[in-house]
């Protein structure tokens, strides 16, 4: 019967690992499996990640096309028909929206879009508002302010 004090794996499932540099008696002795001379055989050898043999790499060879802004801001999208899940009279900032999944916790902007309809009055604390969502929100009885 099969225990957890008899487990051994199947045979010839398992392989020592290979000890190199350990004598002549062990096979792998004297160069270490590296053979004589030559850039291989020597310490510090080894090519970099992406090298050809000498041909230009690729990562040089395609062509490079625009720049990479690294001041842009990447806002998170948030809807009014998102919106509809809070109560009336609630005031909406980025801390609740993240807590209810509506962005996550790492994305530091939140822009609100007219998309869908509001039909409570709300306090809405975002970054930037689009102006139909501002005009729905405030046709609703609420109001959006837009944070420095």
């Amino acid at each position: 019967m099969l225990t957890l004090s008899n487990l051994s794996p199947n045979p010839g499932s398992t392989k020592k690992r290979k000890r190199i540099g350990r004598g002549p008696g062990s096979g792998h002795g004297k160069t270490s499996t590296r053979g004589h001379k030559g850039a291989k055989a020597r310490s510090g050898s080894g090519i970099k990640p992406g090298f050809e043999g000498g041909q230009m790499p690729l990562q040089r060879r395609i062509p490079k096309r625009g720049f990479t802004n690294l001041f842009k801001k990447d806002f998170a999208i948030v809807n009014l028909k998102d919106l509809e899940r809070f109560e009336a009279g609630s005031t909406i900032d980025r801390a609740l929206l993240a807590e209810s999944g509506l962005v996550s916790a790492k994305e530091t902007f939140v822009k609100l879009l007219g998309t869908g309809d509001v039909s409570k009055s709300l306090t809405i604390k975002v970054d930037k508002v689009s102006e139909s969502a501002k005009a729905k929100v405030e046709a609703a009885g609420g109001k959006v302010e837009v944070m420095p």
